[in-house]
């Protein structure tokens, strides 16, 4: 299995996954989450995820019933939120303030994020500029992130002949997101399908007047707003 979790991790796992446009792929709900989605996500074992959850809802920060998955509480609901937005602004501090790759921005802000503190990371966005979003696309305000969540699809769930803006990069999948960036996939793209091969789980694009096939899983990475 992966690394040592913390709560915080546990807590952006359960926000994005009960959001209506999810970090980790489409479907999502807008109810409890599977606690076996959670240990999925963090690439741990279900009786490790079972033992943090217990603590969390002691902790007042997750609420389950009988046969249901978490829910975050109001308390659990307000802690994600600011470990998120904390999370881009970081990640935004790692590119342009420190040089890396917007791919190997996430990954060192997972790392880092238990080495800021609150005041820190308030200082770094003051510095930036106070930034709308992190280099993948994702509002630094999760208020904002929820009001556009409307707007957007995955590329997946598009039918050919349509036009589309990639607004956001899912992050979960670290290979996936440096390979967005070596094939030119990014933030503000703008891209056509062609048409959906579903016998071979792929769509065919038209990327910057270039022909393009990617498969389905990465299409369900790439959240777009169809163009007008």
């Amino acid at each position: 299995m992966g690394k040592t979790h913390h709560t915080a991790d546990y807590l952006e796992a359960i926000y994005f996954l009960a959001n209506p446009i999810g970090e980790y792929g489409p479907v999502v709900t807008d109810g409890p989450v599977p606690a076996a989605r959670v240990a999925e996500m963090l690439d741990v074992t279900p009786p490790t995820a079972s033992e943090m959850l217990s603590r969390m809802e002691a902790e007042g920060l997750i609420k389950r019933g009988p046969r249901r998955g978490p829910l975050l509480t109001e308390k659990g609901q307000a802690e994600a939120e600011k470990f998120v937005r904390q999370h881009r602004i970081i990640e935004r501090f790692l590119t342009d303030f420190l040089g890396y790759s917007p791919a190997e921005s996430h990954e060192h802000a997972d790392e880092l994020g238990e080495a800021f503190d609150d005041e820190m990371v308030e200082r770094i966005a003051e510095k930036l500029g106070q930034p709308d979003r992190c280099p993948h696309g994702w509002p630094v305000d999760p208020s904002h992130e929820r009001e556009e969540n409307v707007e957007l699809r995955p590329l997946s769930t598009l039918d050919a002949s349509t036009d589309a803006i990639i607004v956001r990069l899912a992050e979960h999948d670290g290979d996936l997101l440096h390979w967005f960036y070596d094939e030119g996939l990014i933030p503000g793209t703008s891209l056509s399908v062609e048409s959906v091969v579903e016998a071979a789980d792929q769509l065919n694009l038209v990327v910057g007047g270039q022909a393009r096939t990617i498969t389905t899983r990465a299409a369900d990475a790439l959240f777009v707003k169809v163009a007008a």
